[in-house]
């Protein structure tokens, strides 16, 4: 909203009748047209005084308003525009509450008032809601039109394939995307449905990745998702999962995200190994980044959601790929990973995979107390699960790491006492390994204390 600039003129302009008093400016800003189409001496439309003005500005809720109609306390646009002796404006509310605080000043020119009394600036309230009435008409209007091309659109779907068909479909889902009228019509009558039905095992690529870009962006209720789980449909977004455009993969993740909400969610949807390395894929791609946040998050969806999947992400290599992503993941993306390395270290095939990747431990050892308490809680819990594992192997390679030091500052730090504990029975495992003069070396003590 824009800030409310008192007119820097010596005389401040008027409007004479109807007991209102005076407004900063107006009649220029009228004259100039900066009232976006209210023309001088026309302050009413056909629709004007039935519209309540509250609702219309919470509604139409534009970015740029005139200052004329902004109070210069709330900087707000004004609902009940009262002005004082000083001839400033001001919201009614606001000024009262002002004036309650013990203050018998101007707020914008700190005068002191000769009259406290308060007179109803009409000329500027039916300014203000004869702008906001065009402002939510053409709204109205806009969103009238936005429903009846998503019915159109909805119509020639029916009608049309090929190219034509892709055309439309592109068409629907740039309407849906920007208007929230559009996307009730669609579920409104039927559009769901009727999109859903374009999945199938001869669905072409252009056809399917335009359908599923329009579903992520609806409500989708229990009867669609049902449908969206049929093995064909599946089956065709896994397959553009694994071979559509990045926007495509991140659209697949997110409605197989929403699909996984639905209670009756079958668990064999996201045990398909062709689509876990497709996510895999998509997490560690370089190039387009954009799409590592959503593909670590069904990640970690599908990690939580069972138990007996995660035998499956530490079959096709996911463990150590995720380990060597580290260094490159920012913090939102870094706490997904090692929230999933940790649900993997659980069972013994995932201790295993990451005790044999050479990266494991210098990853987690440097990750300690640099990014967050979680990710510190990650870290040593991973850490714990590997040296258990083979503490003869592991230990050595920690400390060579820096892991003592650290721990002394985990110990040392304010974070949870149950993750203190954990970094001295790790601190404790380590040094069962070495002598005392050989590990305080090796621990770098007095660096740490320093």
């Amino acid at each position: 909203m824009p800030v409310f600039q008192p007119s820097k003129r010596a005389g401040v302009v008027g409007f004479e009748g109807g007991g209102d008093g005076q407004v900063l400016d107006l009649e220029t800003a009228v004259k100039d047209g900066v009232l976006g189409g209210v023309g001088g001496g026309c302050f009413g439309v056909g629709v004007g005084e039935k519209l309540d003005l509250k609702k219309m500005i919470e509604e139409v809720n534009l970015p740029e308003v005139p200052s004329v109609f902004i109070c210069p306390i709330s900087l707000e646009p004004m609902q009940d525009p009262v002005t004082l002796c000083t001839g400033q404006t001001y919201e009614r509310s606001n000024i009262l509450k002002w004036f309650s605080l013990g203050h018998y000043t101007c707020p914008t020119t700190m005068q002191e008032l000769w009259d406290d009394s308060v007179t109803p600036n009409k000329t500027l309230h039916h300014l203000i809601h004869t702008w906001f009435s065009q402002k939510f008409s053409q709204m109205k209007k806009r969103s009238e039109d936005v429903q009846g091309i998503a019915s159109e659109l909805l119509d020639t779907l029916k009608k049309v394939k090929g190219q034509a068909r892709v055309q439309a479909l592109k068409e629907l889902q740039q309407v849906v995307a920007a208007h929230a009228t559009a996307r009730k019509t669609l579920v409104d009558e039927g559009g769901v449905a009727q999109l859903t039905s374009l999945l199938g095992p001869l669905t072409s690529h252009a056809v399917g990745s335009q359908v599923i870009a329009i579903l992520v962006n609806l409500s989708l209720d229990s009867e669609s998702k049902s449908s969206l789980m049929q093995p064909a449909k599946i089956s065709i977004l896994v397959d553009m999962l694994n071979e559509g455009s990045m926007d495509t993969k991140i659209n697949c993740i997110r409605l197989i995200e929403t699909l996984m909400e639905e209670k009756d969610f079958r668990s064999e949807i996201v045990t398909s190994h062709s689509l876990l390395v497709a996510l895999m894929r998509v997490v560690r791609d370089k190039k387009h980044p954009n799409g590592n946040l959503p593909g670590l998050i069904l990640l970690r969806t599908i990690c939580l959601h069972n138990k007996h999947v995660r035998n499956l992400i530490v079959s096709i290599g996911a463990g150590p790929q995720l380990v060597e992503l580290l260094p490159c993941l920012n913090p939102d993306c870094l706490e997904l990973a090692l929230f999933i390395l940790d649900s993997l270290s659980s069972i013994p095939e995932g201790r295993l995979a990451l005790k044999d990747c050479s990266y494991t431990i210098p990853n987690m050892v440097r990750l300690l107390m640099r990014v967050s308490e979680s990710c510190t809680q990650f870290a040593l819990s991973i850490l714990w699960s590997v040296c258990k594992l083979a503490p003869d192997e592991c230990s050595s390679i920690a400390v060579e790491a820096g892991l003592a030091a650290k721990l002394l500052l985990v110990i040392q730090s304010g974070c949870n006492p149950v993750l203190k504990q954990r970094a001295a029975e790790l601190l404790k495992l380590c040094s069962q390994h070495y002598s005392d003069t050989n590990f305080i070396s090796k621990c770098k003590l007095t660096r740490t204390i320093h």
